[in-house]
């Protein structure tokens, strides 16, 4: 079963270079990163509701929503940060270059939310051996930029 999340999270990896490649074309034909950005996530929106209709046959459990914090709402608003960025930055940067930065952010932010165990996570301190493994990706993210 792990080896089957291991494909799932590389497959992941492989399609934000894709989303983000398709995206800056989609800009140049609509004009704007944002309106591109805006497209995808429509066209994201539509897919995982239909997802989730044949897959799971049912709508989202919304019973007790009172109850979530404010801040468990907001991931689409991270979502449409994600999409505006990679497409407003693929062709400035190369896919690559702007991959190796958007993983050198993730595991920045990750350190910090795992170290104070924010937004519900467990605590994971941050060790030696995990800030060199950051600065390595930061200077791979330098190298190949």
């Amino acid at each position: 079963m792990a080896a089957a999340y291991v494909a799932l999270a590389f497959v992941a990896g492989a399609t934000l270079p894709l989303q983000a490649a398709i995206n800056a074309r989609l800009a140049r034909l609509v004009g704007s990163p944002i309106w591109a950005a805006a497209i995808s996530g429509a066209v994201l929106t539509v897919a995982l509701v239909l997802a989730g209709a044949v897959i799971l046959r049912e709508g989202p459990k919304l019973a007790g929503s009172g109850s979530v914090p404010w801040w468990a709402w907001t991931g689409g608003l991270c979502g449409a940060v994600i999409l505006s960025a990679t497409t407003a930055v693929a062709p400035r940067l190369g896919t690559a270059g702007m991959v190796a930065l958007v993983m050198a952010g993730q595991v920045l932010c990750s350190l910090i939310l795992d170290h104070y165990g924010m937004l519900g996570l467990p605590v994971q301190p941050v060790t030696v051996k995990r800030l060199a493994a950051a600065a390595l990706l930061l200077a791979g993210a330098a190298l190949i930029r």
